[in-house]
């Protein structure tokens, strides 16, 4: 009896470890993972002291990217606490010599900027411009193309367009250096000009252009190989710098159309048995070429990112899910149920000292790895971005168009310049809706903005319109306030089928009188009774539970303070209620839908988990009703 309890004990033991390893990692278990590997500061073997480093830089964008998906702070907390170490009340950095013109040092600015549209620090602002007047100065080619660093000269390697673009991009998009864009798609049309092999649309490692360099083709200036993290780095580089491209600026296309040829190009590569790449991504076949993890993480990130963002048809889809399937087999091991990521190479260059030619031989010289950081935060993009895949067809690339007419403050976002920043997609700020536009996206939808009063023909492409705590004369001297004609154009769109969003405020905030001319098209008005009147920081004061309902599920606490109260006439139907007095409700107008609330209580503030105790999940609410909002 002992033998067999001893044997079925073993058994249960090996299957229970076989299926341990079949499980799949999750975006946010593998980022513990990474906080509990560096707890305090970004310390790599052989190091005496922390680094200003670009691989950190990757890793903390991925956290980022979970952060928006979940909610939770310590992500949030780990990215402020690492950037900390480096940065100096007075905005310098520490390790950062500008003089190096090194563009990998430029990574780790996309932290900097996250950190001061979240927090408005402008020692984050500071040491993200001397980042940026780095690029002022920085020695290009005779074209106008970005050397890798100083000591490289005259040489554009594919690494360098993730370093510096989207973080270019992205300053220049805060800044209003709308000029900026032209140089930013220049740099990924050179590259693709003078990289990419006609034959087989790769791209090599990297060009010489003054053909000087040992590993550099007498003819073409370009490096032997193709190897896999330098395309994962083109890729990338390029789904992320679009997210900051001017909707109309023609670099835009320019980009999309490199994207293709890219994509086209490296999925005729995807290895068929893994569904990962190689190192030498062409050279499957000869000895010792290996199943690289950091360039198969980055380029499954950037197939689906395309995909999801619209730049990249569908037909990539199984080659995706493919790639993220193989790295979850190939690549994930657990040890006592903590997974680690295995088979990234440490580092491949081209020359330096000692000298690296580029070689085959070299690239299989360099040593591979586990939990490197440049393969760790690739798969948290990665996996966080295959993550958002099943919710997509949601809304189908529907267009959920936000109100910057009756709602416009402005402020100084940066300065000498303003913008929209209250309940806006763009504000990461505490009064923003970056947070609850993220959701919106995680279900396929397409954020955009309206800056005129609404019409028939600007409403036309909208399935979801959201109107937000529009602005009296307290806000602004000359405030935009609704009237019947707008009333009727966007009552009609609703009978049409649209769906409408009014999020109110009490009416010491916002302009009742005249946004209930447009909500008693639907039987609901916006009372003067104010609500949860929250004082200091007496969280159960704006208590309300959710409820099992038609737009929420579960019975969760939620937090609204300060809210207007609804009186309801048919069509309009209660959907929470706190002590007699209705909070949300909801009227089936037409063929669409409108739904009510007294408080634009899914903000930043009471969404990003910065500022609510984690009992109250309106991170789930914001969820929920984008969900419903897109059905």
């Amino acid at each position: 009896m002992k033998n067999r309890l001893s044997l079925l004990s073993l058994f249960l033991l090996i299957a229970a470890s076989s299926w341990s390893q079949k499980t799949t990692v999750t975006a946010a278990e593998m980022a513990q993972r990474v906080m509990n590997i560096w707890p305090d500061s970004f310390l790599l073997e052989g190091d005496k002291e922390a680094k200003w480093r670009y691989d950190q830089g990757v890793i903390l964008k991925g956290l980022e990217h979970i952060w928006y998906g979940n909610g939770d702070v310590r992500l949030f907390q780990y990215i402020q606490k690492s950037m900390d170490q480096y940065v100096r009340n007075d905005g310098s950095i520490r390790g950062y010599k500008k003089e190096e013109y090194n563009i990998d040092h430029l990574n780790n600015g996309k932290n900097l900027l996250l950190l001061y549209q979240v927090t408005g620090n402008k020692k984050y602002w500071t040491a993200a411009t001397l980042l940026r007047d780095q690029l002022n100065t920085h020695p290009r080619t005779n074209e106008g193309g970005f050397w890798h660093k100083k000591i490289y000269p005259y040489q554009m390697w594919l690494d360098g367009l993730y370093m510096g673009q989207p973080f270019y991009a992205q300053y220049a998009q805060i800044a209003g250096e709308v000029k900026a864009f032209d140089d930013i798609t220049n740099q990924f049309v050179w590259m693709e000009s003078h990289a990419r092999d006609a034959k087989t649309g790769l791209l090599y490692h990297g060009w010489d252009e003054s053909k000087q360099q040992q590993w550099a083709d007498k003819q073409s200036g370009l490096s032997p190989h193709f190897w896999g993290r330098a395309l994962g780095w083109y890729g990338m580089a390029m789904v992320d710098v679009l997210d900051y491209f001017p909707a109309n600026h023609p670099g835009r296309e320019k980009i999309i159309a490199i994207l293709n040829r890219f994509a086209t190009a490296v999925t005729a590569v995807q290895d068929k048995k893994s569904g990962v790449w190689y190192d030498i991504v062409d050279m499957p076949d000869r000895s010792p070429n290996y199943l690289e993890a950091s360039a198969s993480c980055m380029l499954v990130y950037t197939l689906a990112k395309g995909i999801r963002k619209g730049y990249l048809p569908a037909s990539f889809t199984a080659n995706v899910k493919r790639g993220y399937a193989g790295i979850q087999q190939q690549f994930i091991k657990r040890t006592n149920n903590v997974p680690d990521l295995h088979g990234t190479v440490s580092v491949s260059g081209l020359g330096g000292n000692p000298y690296r030619d580029g070689s085959f031989d070299y690239y299989m010289k360099e040593k591979v790895i586990e939990n490197d950081p440049k393969g760790l935060g690739a798969f948290l993009l990665c996996a966080a971005e295959m993550e958002l895949q099943p919710t997509q067809k949601v809304a189908n690339g529907k267009q959920v168009l936000l109100d910057r007419f009756f709602n416009s403050e402005q402020r100084e976002i940066v300065p000498g310049r303003k913008d929209f920043f209250h309940y806006t997609w763009e504000e990461k700020s505490h009064p923003g809706f970056y947070a609850f536009g993220q959701q919106f996206e995680k279900y396929g939808a397409r954020l955009a903005n309206l800056d005129v009063a609404p019409t028939t023909a600007n409403l036309q492409q909208a399935s979801v319109y959201i109107i937000v705590d529009p602005d009296h004369a307290k806000d602004k001297a000359n405030p935009n306030l609704m009237d019947e004609t707008s009333a009727s154009a966007i009552a009609a769109w609703v009978n049409s089928g649209g769906t409408l969003l009014l999020m109110a405020n009490d009416s010491f905030n916002c302009d009742l009188s005249h946004f209930n001319i447009l909500a008693g098209k639907f039987g609901i008005q916006f009372t003067n009774v104010s609500r949860n009147m929250v004082k200091n920081d007496v969280y159960e004061q704006g208590l309300v539970i959710s409820g099992s309902n038609k737009v929420f599920n579960g019975d969760y606490k939620m937090f609204l303070k300060e809210i207007s109260t609804l009186t309801l006439q048919r069509p309009a139907k209660p959907v929470i209620v706190k002590d007699g007095e209705v909070l949300i409700a909801t009227a089936k107008y037409g063929k669409g839908k409108v739904i009510a609330v007294g408080d634009p209580w899914l903000y930043n503030e009471y969404v990003d988990g910065r500022k609510l105790p984690a009992e109250y999940q309106n991170i789930i609410a914001a969820q929920q009703l984008a969900k419903w909002l897109l059905k």
